[in-house]
């Protein structure tokens, strides 16, 4: 093989559109840009989404708004039916959760709702109880102990600044 040999595969290179060659080549006078108007013009041409003037898709449709506030907490829900499954613990934390399946990832914090029955005298640890929830483990004997739910800090610059604002401000 040599390199006079090598051709390029087919279909990958396309000839240039001969044009402005006469009326026969049926790519004559006009060259296939119609007759007169910007299309006809040199330059650049329209810009994307331009519709001839018509008000563009992109200013018909609606503006996109969301309710969802960006730093709200994420919950994850678990009822005491779920719970009954570890009833021959002493303990159940969310990480022994996490450890057994029963919950998948612990997002911002455990809440335990009062759906189903409980009828164990184990320690329950989460960082949230529904009253339902809390009387039903009581009543079973078991105990609820609250976990201190972390405090997230959403900007650490914007909080140092405030630190050092309000430092500025004891020392006067």
């Amino acid at each position: 093989m040599k390199l006079t040999d090598l051709k390029s595969s087919k279909g990958s290179r396309r000839e240039a559109k001969e044009v402005g060659r006469g009326r026969a080549s049926g790519h004559g006078k006009t060259c296939c840009r119609g007759n007169n108007g910007q299309g006809q013009r040199a330059g650049k041409g329209m810009r994307l989404g331009f519709e001839g003037g018509q008000t563009p898709l992109y200013r018909r449709l609606p503006k996109f708004q969301t309710n969802e506030r960006p730093n709200r907490r994420v919950w994850t829900i678990l009822n005491l039916s779920d719970l009954e499954k570890l009833s021959n613990q002493k303990q159940i934390t969310p990480e022994l959760l996490l450890e057994k399946g029963i919950i998948d990832k612990l997002n911002d914090g455990l809440r335990v709702l009062g759906d189903g029955d409980f009828k164990s005298s184990a320690l329950v640890k989460a960082h949230y109880f529904s009253k339902s929830a809390k009387e039903k483990i009581e009543a079973s004997g078991g105990k609820c102990e609250l976990i201190e739910v972390k405090s997230r800090e959403l900007n650490n610059k914007k909080t140092v600044k405030v630190e050092k604002k309000t430092e500025k401000k004891r020392q006067k």
